[in-house]
């Protein structure tokens, strides 16, 4: 039975939600507050297999909820709930280390359909670091759903969300490893903002393309050796980025 704790400082929604959670066979708690929320999972280390985060919370903000975890190195599924679903709130969760979205008001059935979701992905990592599934595809030679991709020195592990670079390893957001694993599959090729919203983020309207940039940002401190003279992840001005696994010398 999979342990779903439940963030959220309006009663009837949050009671509302663990009551549904229960009827599907699901183990759900609820706590109405941000520091309550890191209290069970960093301060009592108490495993759950899901977390459904409010962004709208007294004291301690969804953001910063999930900022914390994932500096405490805790990679706990985060299914964050906003208000209005804004593009700028989506990607500045996706930012600090949410893994889905959902905004209110929302369908049941469809927050149903998001956790089962991430709780196959959990499962799908777990497996994806297995022996048969850890392909490796070096310098350019693709990527599927599994495996790991190697360039530059560095090699990205899809299985389990880390990058490594000699004895250093970096652990990827869900959201960072996704946006990776999208230029890397469009190796050589430009792709552009909208198509980062559209194919990584499943944002449709238009938004603050900034947020994209500071993504890219963080990504080049990981995967170039000069960030501020990349040679891996290119600006294409006034369109969007290029992924290079064997960048052009000179």
């Amino acid at each position: 039975m999979s342990r779903v704790l439940v963030v959220e400082d309006e009663a009837h929604l949050a009671q509302g939600l663990r009551f549904n959670l229960e009827a599907e066979g699901y183990a759900a708690e609820v706590v109405g507050d941000g520091e309550a929320a890191t209290d069970r999972l960093l301060g009592k280390k108490e495993n759950f297999d899901v977390v459904v985060l409010d962004i709208m919370l007294p004291g301690k903000d969804g953001f910063s909820v999930v900022s914390e975890l994932r500096a405490a190195r805790n990679y706990v599924p985060v299914l964050m709930l906003t208000a209005r679903g804004r593009p700028e709130d989506v990607l500045k969760g996706f930012a600090s280390g949410a893994d889905d979205y959902l905004a209110k008001p929302f369908d049941l059935s469809i927050l149903l359909a998001r956790l089962q979701g991430l709780l196959r992905r959990s499962q799908w990592i777990r497996g994806a670091a297995s022996p048969e599934a850890n392909e490796t595809r070096v310098d350019g030679g693709g990527v599927g759903d599994f495996g790991t991709f190697s360039f530059g020195g560095k090699t990205i592990d899809f299985g389990v969300l880390e990058l490594r670079s000699g004895e250093s390893t970096i652990h990827l957001t869900l959201m960072e490893s996704e946006l990776l694993r999208h230029l890397v599959r469009n190796d050589g090729k430009i792709v552009s903002r909208k198509q980062i919203l559209d194919e990584v983020w499943g944002l449709k309207e238009d938004t603050d393309t900034r947020a994209i940039d500071n993504f890219v940002v963080r990504l080049r401190r990981y995967i170039e050796d000069d960030p501020g003279n990349p040679r891996h992840l290119l600006t294409v001005r006034g369109v969007g980025y290029r992924f290079l696994a064997k960048p052009e010398r000179g």
